[in-house]
């Protein structure tokens, strides 16, 4: 998958969607999504970079606990063959539920897969 794949992936929850994080002041009322590679998880062969493979977070921040939302996220990813595991907090300081999906994603420099 490519940067380009994601975006247009995570678009079709249809919630306001920003890499890492919305710019100070511009950040939507929630519902909203979130996504980043906070690591990689390369395959090496001969000593170099076989398979580039990134750890991607989409998280998803609300208000109120809200499971309609999160069964909206969870079949764009499932409709895509994406494999996660979920996480949630509550984050006293900004009064948000955080739902967290982790997964790995193959990286292309290319629209192939």
């Amino acid at each position: 998958m490519t940067y380009e794949d994601i975006t247009a992936m995570l678009e079709e929850v249809g919630l306001p969607l920003a890499y890492d994080h919305f710019q100070e002041g511009e950040a939507p009322a929630p519902p909203f999504l979130i996504f980043l590679f906070p690591r990689s998880d390369n395959l090496s062969a001969d000593g170099n970079v076989y398979q580039k493979i990134d750890e991607l977070n989409v998280e998803l921040y609300t208000d109120l606990k809200q499971p309609d939302v999160e069964r909206k996220v969870e079949a764009v990813l499932d409709e895509h063959d994406i494999f996660y595991n979920k996480t949630e907090v509550w984050i006293p300081e900004e009064k948000l539920y955080e739902v967290v999906y982790t997964t790995e994603v193959l990286i292309n420099a290319d629209n192939d897969g």
